[in-house]
């Protein structure tokens, strides 16, 4: 195989004879008659091959070899010796020389020498990629296991939330069919809400699932931020009325706007406010429920603001929140609302902080700019594992 080859020696007549031969074998010769000119070739050409003399005026050619192999270790270099100078030539191998040959200098050895330059070169190449490879099937290996991992977790997570939600439709369906058959409006009316509320969170869970398992991009728009909290009052402001809970809005008018989703937005305080309710609706300790809504602006960002005075969470439940999975509903939840709310938040280039002290309640604060940056509205790409698995039918 042609290789660009350096020749070091300060004769210039065994430097033309061994440039004459190399050439003659189809490389490409460059050559050096002291070790600072060779430096310098090096440096500029990258020759993968070094043939150079031990004995040179200046610096000598185990202080080149031990240059070169700083420069770049891979390079394989073969010492010229003269006889007698055998010690120098064991202490060029040691210092990682690849082949010695000895003056006067037969082609036919250097040939030889050559021949197992290039032999590691093209054992290092080889070494090199079947070690990329290997750590390709490494990752090959680790992510099947993560998406098995991912499935499993899915799947015992959505189906606790899924028998929670039938057990609940169960019961609605009871109260409707009892209000029917004994004409009692106010069962029948009782039973037809939780039916809807049921419906609205199984709905709500298969949004999150759909959210987290396609890749997209944020289609984003001019939002009038006290408008879209007005919108996001109205449409909570009657679930928390019919569960006795109250609800306070603090919307100022001149927020201004925000560049969002609002589709996707609205999806990510809908998490926060439904986490609101249910722990309000979990606290028996308190006979009257608050929550409270704020948007507002602070300096360039625009701040949500949702707080209850329900159960609280402890520091480790605040710690694992946001985490997919994790859950401090029970059978009730499936570990990817809060998960999807902090994915939507950072895609908007915001950020997502919760306070909470037990027995008193929690508050969430969400800061999101009011001008989104290129990287923020980047497909959401966080843990590809799931993803794949929940596209694959597609």
């Amino acid at each position: 195989m042609k290789r660009k080859i350096l020749i070091v020696d300060d004769e210039q007549d065994i430097r033309d004879v061994l440039a004459m031969a190399l050439a003659d074998m189809g490389h490409d010769v460059l050559t050096a008659g002291e070790g600072e000119q060779a430096l310098r070739l090096f440096r500029e050409a990258s020759p993968p091959i070094v043939v150079t003399d031990i004995k040179m005026p200046g610096m000598d050619g185990i202080d080149l070899l031990q240059k070169l192999k700083q420069e770049n270790p891979e390079t394989e270099v073969i010492m010229i010796t003269g006889h007698g100078d055998l010690d120098l030539a064991i202490r060029s191998l040691k210092c990682e020389a690849t082949d010695f040959i000895t003056k006067p200098i037969n082609i036919d050895v250097l040939e030889i020498a050559l021949r197992r330059a290039e032999e590691r070169i093209v054992t290092r190449r080889q070494l090199k990629e079947y070690t990329e490879h290997l750590e390709q099937l490494i990752r090959e290996k680790s992510e099947l296991q993560s998406r098995l991992s991912s499935l499993g977790l899915m799947i015992g997570s959505i189906s606790h939330g899924i028998k929670g939600l039938l057990t609940g439709l169960d019961g609605g369906i009871y109260l409707v069919d009892s209000g029917l058959s004994k004409k009692d409006p106010r069962t029948l009316t009782e039973g037809w809400e939780a039916v809807k509320l049921t419906i609205s969170r199984i709905r709500k869970m298969m949004l999150d699932i759909l959210y987290y398992a396609k890749e997209r991009e944020l289609k984003t728009e001019r939002v009038d931020v006290a408008r879209f909290a007005g919108q996001l009052v109205t449409l909570f402001g009657k679930r928390m009325q019919a569960q006795h809970i109250e609800f306070v809005s603090e919307v100022d008018p001149l927020a201004g706007e925000l560049e969002a989703d609002p589709t996707y937005l609205q999806a990510a305080l809908a998490n926060i406010f439904d986490n609101a309710v249910d722990a309000c609706l979990k606290d028996d300790s308190k006979t009257d429920h608050r929550i409270v809504f704020n948007a507002h602006r602070e300096s360039n960002e625009i701040i949500f603001e949702i707080s209850d005075n329900g159960t609280g969470m402890d520091s480790e439940t605040q710690k694992r929140i946001f985490a997919l999975f994790f859950s401090s509903k029970g059978a009730e939840g499936t570990g990817l609302g809060l998960f999807v709310t902090q994915k939507i938040v950072e895609q908007h280039g915001g950020r997502i902080k919760v306070r909470s002290i037990i027995g008193h309640g929690s508050i969430f604060r969400i800061s999101i700019p009011q001008r989104a940056s290129a990287e923020g509205l980047r497909p959401e790409c966080g843990t590809p594992a799931l993803r794949a698995i929940l596209n694959a039918e597609k």
